[in-house]
C-alpha cells in the first residue's frame, strides 16, 4: 500500500498503480424513470473533474455505521430517496460491472426504479448540494448535449441507462429486444 486516506486507498501490484474504495461494500445505481417517461437525474459538483457532473442517482452501500451490511437493493432505496425525494415500488436488477478497471476495483450494480412516488425534497444530504433534473425520455440527449456545452460533465453510466430506457435487454436470453 502506497497511501491510505479514509474513503480510497492507493495501491501497487507488480508495478500498476491502482485505487480501492476503502469503508464500504459496493455501490449502487438507480435508472429511475417516473410514470410520465421522465429520466430522473442528479447534478452536482464533483472536485475530481473540477465541475458539475450530470449523473445517475447514486451511492455507497454499506458507508455509514447505520449501513453495515445492507443489501444493494436497500442501499438503491436509500440513495434514490436521499438524492432525489422518489420511493418506488420496485427496485430490479438491470447489470453491475466496473467503472474503471485500469484504475480502481470499484464495481456498481444498476437497478431499475419503477413506480415512483415523490415524496421528499431529495438534494443529498450533509454536505451534498444535489439539484434534481425531470428529463423527458424523448428530449434528453439534446439536454445532455446543451449541458456538455453548460460545462457540465456527463457521468458515462447515463448512457447505459438510456440503453435500457429504450427497451434493449442484453441479458436473459442473450438477445436484443425493443
Amino acid at each position: 500500500m502506497v497511501w491510505e486516506g479514509r474513503y480510497l486507498k492507493m495501491l501497487v501490484w507488480d508495478g500498476w498503480e491502482y485505487v480501492e474504495r476503502a469503508n464500504m461494500t459496493g455501490i449502487v445505481g438507480i435508472i429511475a424513470v417516473t410514470d410520465d417517461k421522465k429520466l430522473v437525474l442528479v447534478e452536482q459538483f464533483r472536485p475530481a473533474v473540477n465541475a458539475k457532473t450530470i449523473e445517475l442517482p447514486a451511492g455507497l452501500s454499506g458507508d455509514g455505521k447505520d449501513e453495515d451490511g445492507e443489501s444493494f437493493e436497500v442501499a438503491a432505496r436509500r440513495e434514490l430517496f436521499e438524492e432525489t425525494g422518489y420511493e418506488c415500488g420496485d427496485m430490479v436488477p438491470l447489470m453491475d460491472g466496473a467503472t474503471s478497471p485500469g484504475l480502481t476495483n470499484e464495481t456498481v450494480v444498476v437497478y431499475l426504479a419503477k413506480s415512483l412516488r415523490k415524496t421528499g425534497p431529495g438534494g443529498g444530504e450533509g454536505s451534498e448540494d444535489i439539484t434534481v433534473h425531470e428529463v423527458p425520455l424523448d428530449n434528453v440527449v439534446e439536454w445532455l448535449e446543451k449541458r456538455k456545452k453548460d460545462g457540465c460533465v456527463i457521468d458515462l453510466k447515463l448512457y447505459s441507462a438510456l440503453y435500457f430506457c429504450n427497451g434493449m435487454r442484453p441479458y436473459g436470453n442473450g438477445k436484443r429486444t425493443g
